[in-house]
């Protein structure tokens, strides 16, 4: 039960969801919301989410925790899709430089250095509690899909944060060649020059998603 969402039986909300499309996901979800935002990291296919969820709700909160590690490209997809899209972009930093970092950590601890989870903390999960705390939604919108990890295959379109913030995946189901249609009906850019520097591994969960 979520002080949040007191009403919410989350297990039937997923099965009257199954079937629907995503826009009527974002819809039934922006219909819960008092305060909701949607977060991004622009990885490839990052558009799609942004334009679905913008396009009912222009003037909702972006959320990106930039770590600061990511590439020229996607800096550059990044500016043009806030831009085409007008969104309402909030961004949060790590409380330590990538300088300090290098000196502290000698740079990117690699998945079996005993630094790693401290550089992971630092460079996402605790920007994201920050934001959270700050921003205090209700209903998170989000871009996972069940085919990118073997941990979101155990997960359903809705879920709740550890602090009962209603987590709505509308892209659950679809693969990157539905994702694909989608751009191109829209007339969406994407990018994939892109590197998560807390996941290294494609199918590896960084945390957030397990933790927060």
């Amino acid at each position: 039960m979520s002080q949040l969402h007191p009403n919410l039986d989350i297990d039937q909300a997923n099965q009257d969801l199954q079937g629907q499309t995503p826009e009527q996901i974002v819809e039934w979800a922006l219909s819960q919301a008092k305060n909701p935002i949607i977060t991004t990291n622009f990885r490839p296919y990052e558009s799609a989410i942004l334009h679905l969820v913008a396009s009912l709700r222009p003037n909702i909160t972006v959320l990106w925790v930039d770590s600061g590690y990511n590439t020229d490209a996607t800096y550059q997809f990044a500016n043009k899709v806030i831009r085409d899209l007008n969104l309402n972009v909030i961004t949060y930093i790590p409380k330590q430089t990538a300088a300090h970092r290098d000196v502290t950590m000698e740079g990117i601890p690699g998945i079996d250095n005993p630094l790693h989870d401290e550089f992971t903390d630092q460079v996402k999960l605790e920007p994201f509690r920050r934001a959270l705390d700050e921003l205090k939604p209700d209903v998170w919108f989000n871009a996972i899909r069940k085919d990118q990890t073997e941990f979101r295959q155990g997960l359903d379109v809705l879920s709740l944060s550890k602090d009962g913030v209603l987590k709505v995946a509308p892209l659950f189901d679809k693969t990157d060649s539905d994702l694909d249609v989608y751009l191109e009906e829209h007339n969406l850019p994407n990018e994939f020059d892109y590197f998560d520097p807390t996941k290294v591994e494609e199918h590896r969960e960084c945390g957030l998603h397990t933790q927060l």
